[in-house]
């Protein structure tokens, strides 16, 4: 995809959300980081009501402990490995409290220390957190890259190293939100909705669906 084109490309995602925020529900950068967490291997919807009535009695690092991991436990089972993100969770609390006085640190080397954070969650938490220009490569963010030839790549942090370099720097804030979006309700795994995708031009995936295909006919 040429420059002009990915200026083009999200001109038009732009267009469509201007200001496209994460589907997880938080308070502060504390109960963002907690539910990126228990995000893993789960959908935004799964989570958002395992955490409603969690957040509402702990919403910083302190009453977590407070709470316990079994109480954390309980209050998350119906999501997936609740016992394992229950017990990172504590953890991860704990190293807050001791090392950062209780707040999110700002930086990913920090943020990749705490126990079940990888770099997905921590570019997560500094893009929506932070306001800081991250790409967080989940799988959406994948296939779109690949499938579009907007940042081809083998893997997540090949794909992640190139949209650094292609996204256009007004653009960068929210380019991992538009890409996720996109993907998670338009450029779907299985079966495109390419006849109402606002970027079908751009595209480069040779197998676009028709509108009957897509069941919009």
């Amino acid at each position: 995809m040429k420059p002009a084109e990915r200026v083009e490309f999200f001109r038009r995602l732009a267009e469509r959300m201007p200001e496209p925020k994460t589907e997880l529900e938080s308070s502060n950068p504390y109960t963002l980081l907690v539910a990126v967490v228990l995000s893993a291997q789960a959908t935004d919807v799964g989570v958002n009501k395992a955490t409603k009535a969690l957040f509402q009695i702990a919403d910083n690092p302190a009453a977590m402990l407070a709470l316990g991991e079994a109480t954390v436990r309980d209050h998350i089972r119906t999501i997936g490995l609740f016992k394992t993100k229950a017990a990172n969770v504590i953890k991860l609390s704990q190293i807050l409290v001791d090392k950062h006085g209780g707040q999110v640190p700002r930086t990913r080397e920090e943020l990749e220390e705490l126990p079940g954070v990888g770099r997905k969650t921590a570019n997560v938490v500094l893009n929506v957190a932070f306001g800081e220009p991250t790409m967080a490569v989940d799988t959406h963010i994948f296939r779109v890259s690949n499938r579009t030839g907007l940042a081809p790549g083998k893997d997540v942090l090949a794909v992640e190293e190139k949209l650094l370099k292609v996204v256009p720097k007004d653009y960068r804030v929210h380019a991992h939100h538009w890409l996720i979006l996109h993907g998670r309700y338009i450029c779907k795994a299985r079966k495109p909705d390419c006849p109402v995708c606002p970027v079908i031009d751009l595209c480069r995936y040779p197998a676009k669906t028709t509108a009957e295909e897509s069941g919009r006919a």
